[in-house]
């Protein structure tokens, strides 16, 4: 006999438990919802699991190869013997096993019923996970996203991020496919580790996102470690051997190494899902929403990478937190993507929030934009670090700051006041007339602000 027993029900229901999943499961708890969160794999996704919290694992260890390194230079005689893929895998896996353990804690903690297994939107107030319907008076799709291949097939000696960070051991050679963020994460991380790496990126430089000052001092920096770029030429293809893997460039050219790393950005998780048949719109695989992250379909949501915009787990943290407080009426303040804080972790690091100075030509009109860069070579802790690079800063003439963004080692530690100055819609005036702890990194931030209000101290 059919099993007639009425669906269990809740006020919200998640479908995926990575971070914008599941902090939207943790504010609506707090906000006195019954709750439940399906996933099939792993709470945490991408970001814990395969993105953020291992590459910067690896990245740390890379650091501490190049402190080795160049100990000498700072009268500390070390060297750099070897590096123990093995050993650094081990540590990444203690890093993110503790948090995923952390995690799961957590959700039993805030009474979050997490139903592990393979859920598909069968009606508009409904989740069927592996045979069991589930209703709920609210749905959040929060399905994540995975790593773009452009039709590539991964295996062998072609792979992505999630192959290169369970290798065994190093290549001796590495070609780079896509010259952005994880691109030069990678490319940062497997120099350090002694890897010849090539980036091959089609648009005319690397990071091509990030305001052209910063541009031009990453690909210096990187010219000076000795990694090879290749950029404004697009791939046509990659074959692969016994021995090696060649990528063949629309310029006629090719160029082999003993892996190809395809970091040509991630696309949204959401086929399978049952989005569509339940009416919901789908642009080339993301969720289509309005400014408060609603489908137009009954009451479900949509949070984090499947929605269009910058695929970062803050962005997906703070849109969890929003959806919940939505449902629960508190009417939150929408944050624009470009007011969002960005961090490239390769070596120096980049951080940037608000307007590049294009865009905010392009925006606000080029004579009504203002700039100022301030070089790290007057910064005191900077030089101690032995690191160069730059702050800049962007503002509406006679008006407030509407980007700042800065390269150099640690650099990124600095995006949370320019977060703030941002969002805040701070004038330089305002920046300036605060204190900056001497000697830090963070004194870049006050003399760039300084400068731009027309008073520069050490500029």
């Amino acid at each position: 006999m059919a099993d007639t027993a009425a669906p269990q029900e809740f006020d919200l229901l998640v479908l995926g438990g990575g971070s914008a999943g599941y902090s939207t499961a943790i504010r609506a708890t707090e906000l006195g919802m019954s709750v439940a969160l399906v996933e099939r794999a792993k709470l945490g996704g991408t970001c814990l699991h395969t993105g953020c919290i291992p590459t910067k694992a690896y990245l740390h260890s890379a650091e501490l190869a190049d402190n080795a390194r160049e100990g000498a230079k700072y009268g500390i005689n070390t060297s750099l013997d070897s590096i123990d893929l093995a050993k650094v895998r081990e540590n990444k896996n203690g890093i993110v096993n503790g948090k995923f353990k952390g995690l799961t804690g957590l959700m039993k903690m805030k009474k979050i019923t997490v139903l592990a297994g393979e859920g598909k939107l069968t009606a508009a107030d409904t989740v069927t996970v592996d045979g069991t319907a589930y209703r709920a008076k609210n749905i959040v799709l929060a399905t994540g996203s995975t790593t773009k291949t452009m039709g590539l097939e991964i295996g062998g000696r072609v792979i992505t991020s999630t192959e290169a960070l369970e290798m065994d051991q190093l290549p001796s050679s590495a070609v780079i496919l896509g010259g952005g963020v994880i691109g030069v994460e990678f490319a940062s991380m497997w120099k350090s580790f002694g890897v010849d790496v090539t980036i091959v990126e089609g648009l005319p430089s690397l990071v091509p996102n990030e305001d052209p000052a910063i541009i031009k001092v990453l690909e210096r920096e990187f010219k000076k470690k000795g990694i090879k770029s290749k950029t404004g030429v697009f791939f046509e293809g990659v074959t692969q051997d016994a021995d090696q893997a060649t990528v063949a460039l629309a310029d006629g050219t090719s160029v082999s190494a003993d892996v190809v790393l395809v970091a040509v950005g991630r696309g949204p998780v959401t086929a399978g899902f049952g989005f569509e048949d339940q009416g919901i719109t789908l642009d080339r695989g993301f969720v289509i929403t309005n400014e408060r992250l609603h489908t137009g379909v009954g009451n479900i949501y949509a949070v984090g990478d499947i929605v269009p915009g910058v695929q970062l787990a803050h962005r997906g943290y703070q849109q969890g937190i929003f959806v919940a407080e939505e449902i629960a009426g508190l009417n939150p303040v929408v944050v624009e993507d470009v007011n969002i804080p960005k961090v490239t972790f390769c070596e120096p690091e980049i951080f940037s929030v608000g307007y590049s100075q294009p865009k905010a030509e392009e925006k606000f009109g080029k004579e009504n934009v203002e700039t100022q860069e301030y070089n790290l070579a007057g910064n005191g802790k900077s030089s101690i670090l032995g690191t160069s690079g730059l702050v800049k800063m962007i503002r509406v003439k006679n008006g407030p700051i509407v980007g700042v963004t800065g390269i150099g080692a640690r650099l990124g530690e600095q995006v949370g006041e320019a977060e703030l100055i941002v969002n805040w819609e701070a004038y330089p005036e305002d920046v300036a007339n605060l204190v900056h702890a001497h000697p830090t990194q963070n004194e870049a931030l006050g003399e760039t602000a300084l400068a731009l209000a027309g008073k520069p101290l050490h500029g």
